[in-house]
């Protein structure tokens, strides 16, 4: 029998190491070596991370005893990720300590003046950092709220929204967000805010949510209700039966004028949670509101999800009287459309259009859904009636009232 030890009596033969942990072992020491005096290098503080490194990284110093809280503020403000653990040397400093930002790589420690490691200057840093982000603005909100301090207001240039500003730790930092890539925000003319008044709002959360899959929070009224998770924000109240608008204005001030000159009334702006606002009513009846644009997210312009509010029909008496009003205090143009006294509105968000001849004037709205059989059916199933689907060049249409009367149309396109 083979004595199976004597394969360890043969002679030992070296052998090249596998080529890739040869890499990460000479990368390892590499970096331990830059490392400041005292810190202990262990097999896992010290480990390369699998993301790439990058040619030029940035290593910052900040003041003794701030190193947890700037790794802290870069991860809020400007969403870094950590890389493992900071590396703590014996007194209790950040010896060293990883984030990733933007895809590219950051180190971080507290200051070792001894070796000339030291936090900027308050009077000024000569080094700038710059930085993409998705939304310049809110970034300097929040960094601002985080101690954070401006150097110029916002700016636009070079295909950018630019600011500079200085962070707690004494950092300065180039924020700049590509113009085409902004988040659009609401312009004069668009619907930013659509409400239903009802004498039961309970009755008609309970349709809509059957029917459209609403989901709610608590309203600012009693028995009020928003509407959550939908492109456009939404709410339901108690009052007439019907659906509102409010409509985006760059001068809430300018376009009360307006709204009076043109034969209708309207209420003094005041401030509100959202910014300036005012309730109005057309010279027809039909009550709308104003707030100042660019105060939310500018919604699809017919939709984006099921329940979203796809279409507008404002439906008129007198559509010439209606064009004049809406034309002047909101900057609207209208194209003829395809049925008699129908109009389109040029570039209204969500799109809306315009019908004359009607003996009251209404808000009809219309809801995208997926399939527009099966809601059909959930609207009957909720105590609503429905007509049939329609095929239309533009998708499938169909006709409907709530369970109080209240008609609109479910469409998929």
């Amino acid at each position: 029998m083979t004595d199976p030890f004597d394969a360890l009596r043969a002679p030992v033969e070296p052998v090249h190491p596998d080529p890739a942990f040869a890499a990460a072992l000479r990368a390892r020491i590499e970096r331990a070596l830059t490392l400041p005096r005292g810190v202990t290098v262990t097999s896992t503080a010290v480990e390369i991370p699998a993301v790439a490194q990058g040619a030029l990284i940035p290593y910052l110093a900040v003041r003794v005893g701030t190193g947890q809280q700037a790794i802290d503020w870069y991860v809020e403000v400007l969403g870094a990720r950590r890389r493992g653990e900071p590396i703590m040397v014996p007194d209790g400093r950040v010896g060293h300590a990883e984030l990733e930002l933007a895809g590219s790589t950051l180190y971080l420690a507290e200051e070792f003046p001894e070796i000339g490691v030291v936090a900027p200057d308050p009077a000024g840093s000569p080094v700038s950092l710059s930085l993409r982000v998705p939304d310049v603005a809110e970034t300097t909100r929040l960094a601002l709220a985080r101690g954070a301090r401006a150097l110029r207001t916002i700016y636009d240039d070079y295909g950018s929204r630019n600011t500079p500003m200085v962070d707690p730790f004494g950092h300065r930092w180039l924020l700049h967000t590509p113009l085409a890539e902004l988040p659009q925000i609401q312009r004069q003319g668009d619907v930013g805010y659509a409400w239903l008044t009802v004498p039961d709002p309970d009755r008609a959360a309970a349709f809509h949510a059957a029917v459209l899959g609403w989901e709610y929070e608590p309203g600012h009224t009693p028995g009020g209700r928003n509407v959550v998770g939908q492109s456009l924000p939404m709410g339901i109240g108690r009052g007439e039966p019907g659906w509102h608008l409010s409509y985006a204005v760059d001068d809430v001030a300018g376009a009360v004028k307006r709204v009076r000159a043109a034969g209708g009334t309207a209420s003094d702006p005041e401030d509100r949670p959202y910014g300036p606002a005012a309730d109005c009513v057309d010279d027809q009846g039909m009550v709308f509101a104003l707030h100042g644009a660019g105060v939310g997210p500018r919604p699809p312009e017919n939709g984006a999800r099921p329940g979203d509010l796809s279409y507008l029909t404002l439906e008129v008496a007198d559509s010439a009287r209606a064009r004049a009003l809406y034309g002047a205090v909101l900057g609207w143009r209208f194209m003829p459309g395809r049925v008699e006294d129908g109009w389109n509105v040029e570039g209204a968000v969500p799109m809306t259009g315009m019908h004359g001849g009607h003996p009251t004037s209404t808000v009809v709205p219309m809801w995208k859904v997926d399939e527009v059989a099966a809601a059909v059916e959930r609207v009957r199933a909720a105590g609503g009636t429905a007509g049939e689907p329609e095929r239309m060049p533009y998708g499938t249409i169909a006709e409907c009232a709530d369970d109080l009367g209240i008609r609109f149309y479910l469409g998929d396109a």
